[in-house]
């Protein structure tokens, strides 16, 4: 291990994440004293909604981002639905809702394999391994079918020949032989052979988007439900072949989960086990709740994950939150580029601005001046208080609250780990309540699917509500909310509608909050105090242990930033060397 001294160690871009994100670490000598997070790019999607008709939001806020699509459009549709106080069919709720299990199942399973295992996982390493020995590996952790000495030996072949050809192709420009890798061969090579079988599998369960969508990415929403009628003898409807396939890609989704993505995260974080001691940082979580019931977005008690907010790693205490209320939910811009009108400290989202103003300096450029703005994105508060949402918020709020399913499969996890509660509050955590919430979905996703055939069965078909859908029945100015836990985090989009027109629209995204700078108060983001939390660096050259958190959170800053002048055209060029 190397002394880094005082020297502020830069990573730019972070990759294997979506978007453009820099990271600058202060050392103490081996340990992160401080870090900054900044995105690269700056939002205008917001800007450009403003004067458009509510009801076409959704297919401009889809393309916040290209990956996170569903979640930006349904969580549009939502905010003009509470602007008029629309409600839905509980079949279109349904249908939403098998939509939304199905993004955050295929989300967080490319994001393990594809995304964050490599930060763990040693591919050179795999070419070392005894295919027998792994065969017999995989067998001890599960029953998945594709596991013979036979099915690795081919896997191994495959991974030799992108080495003998003398590149790694897609595991390229990585730290492999890095001593903070701690897998023996065998475990490597399953991880692999399990990151190339995901590849196949991520294409055919994304056909469920397709199925109630029309297409993936980018499907279809409209204001009032779905826009998939369901007629069991029409071809072009939700029929009961299509309902079939839905079912088929459900079976995939769980046996995948159950027998490949759970074993694999616990064989894997049982070598790790130190890495349940740091990367948590601010110990404040917040969940908005999703997922309703029959009564919909009106009845928050029927929501599967619920709402609240955690503060002090206190799960004894959860503390209700308002989307409304202007002292809650606020965006600060002390640090980033963005100024707001007059002496306002901080905004709530119905009356947030976006008004762009770049201090900073010309790129290439050695490092961020912290002391000013050094991000474009601002820094969402609650209450005052720097929050962490995502997959460790939801887990824990519904361990709070008594969640049957999440409190066994909690203390399964740490019981097979040997590892205290404490645990869950980490990097550690953050990657396995990603995996735990995979397998609660995958199981939510029956019985959201046999609801609906239920209520098919029963004569309900209706997908779609045309009350209020002429705009002359609309108030003259309403606002409203539209919020989703996406696979990322709480996700909320808030709209002003004033004579039939978008008057304001605020788009707070998960790494938003996760990924946001330091606010005046100097409370650092979720990101940064995460680094903050005990970190020490083996090599500063390869910093495998800054991405390994920052992956951890799963980023996507594109949702946060985006860059484009008001004619589309290209403001500058960042070049990496």
């Amino acid at each position: 291990m190397s002394d880094t001294g005082n020297k502020r160690i830069v990573v730019d871009p972070i990759t294997r994440i979506e978007g453009h994100l820099r990271i600058e670490a202060q050392m103490d000598g081996n340990k992160i004293a401080s870090a900054y997070s900044s995105g690269t790019m700056v939002r205008g999607i917001e800007v450009i909604l403003q004067g458009r008709d509510p009801r076409d939001a959704w297919a401009f806020a889809q393309r916040i981002c290209g990956v996170c699509t569903l979640v930006h459009g349904l969580t549009s549709i939502r905010s003009v639905e509470d602007a008029l106080n629309y409600t839905i069919p509980h079949n279109a709720e349904l249908i939403r809702n098998l939509m939304s299990g199905a993004q955050y199942i295929h989300d967080h399973v490319m994001h393990f394999y594809h995304l964050h295992a490599l930060d763990w996982v040693d591919v050179v390493s795999a070419l070392s391994a005894d295919p027998k020995a792994t065969s017999e590996l995989a067998q001890s952790l599960s029953s998945y079918p594709k596991s013979s000495p036979g099915y690795f030996s081919d896997m191994k072949k495959k991974l030799k020949t992108f080495v003998d050809a003398g590149q790694l192709g897609i595991f390229a420009k990585a730290y492999w032989g890095h001593p903070a890798y701690k897998l023996p061969p065998e475990a490597n090579l399953m991880a692999v052979s399990h990151y190339l079988e995901a590849l196949t599998w991520q294409r055919d369960v994304a056909k469920l988007h397709t199925i109630f969508g029309g297409k993936n990415p980018h499907p279809n929403f409209v204001v009032g439900g779905v826009p998939c009628p369901i007629d069991l003898n029409s071809d072009s409807a939700i029929n009961a072949k299509r309902l079939a396939q839905v079912q088929e890609i459900i079976n995939q989704m769980k046996l995948f989960v159950e027998q490949v993505y759970l074993p694999d995260t616990l064989a894997i974080a049982s070598f790790y086990k130190d890495w349940g001691a740091r990367g948590e940082g601010l110990g404040n979580f917040l969940t908005y709740g999703d997922f309703p019931g029959k009564g919909g977005m009106a009845d928050p008690t029927g929501f599967m994950i619920p709402s609240g907010a955690i503060l002090n790693r206190d799960l004894s205490k959860i503390h209700d939150v308002d989307m409304n209320a202007s002292e809650e939910i606020q965006e600060y811009v002390s640090h980033s580029w963005y100024d707001y009108d007059g002496d306002k400290e901080g905004l709530h989202p119905y009356d947030g601005e976006t008004n762009l103003n770049y201090t900073g300096p010309k790129p290439p450029y050695k490092q961020l001046d912290v002391e000013q703005s050094y991000s474009w994105m601002k820094s969402p508060r609650w209450k005052g208080h720097a929050m962490e949402v995502g997959p460790l918020a939801r887990v824990l709020m519904l361990y709070a609250r008594g969640h049957e399913q999440t409190k066994e499969l909690v203390d399964m996890t740490l019981n097979k780990l040997d590892v205290p509660v404490t645990a869950l509050f980490s990097t550690l955590g953050r990657t396995a309540a990603r995996t735990l919430e995979t397998k609660i979905f995958a199981d939510a996703m029956q019985g959201w699917l046999d609801d609906l055939i239920a209520n098919i069965k029963a004569g309900d078909t209706r997908t779609f509500n045309e009350v209020l859908w002429e705009p002359s029945s609309w108030p003259k100015q309403s606002r409203g909310v539209g919020f989703m836990e996406a696979p990322r985090g709480g996700l909320a989009h808030w709209i002003v509608i004033e004579d039939e027109k978008i008057e304001n629209y605020q788009a707070v995204v998960p790494s938003t909050w996760n990924a946001g700078p330091r606010d005046a108060q100097g409370q650092p983001g979720a990101y940064e105090a995460a680094l903050q939390d005990n970190h020490t660096l083996h090599d500063a050259e390869q910093p495998v242990e800054i991405l390994r958190t920052i992956h951890s959170f799963d980023p996507c800053i594109a949702c946060a930033v985006h860059l484009t002048d008001p004619d589309g055209e290209e403001i500058t060029q960042v070049k990496v060397k």
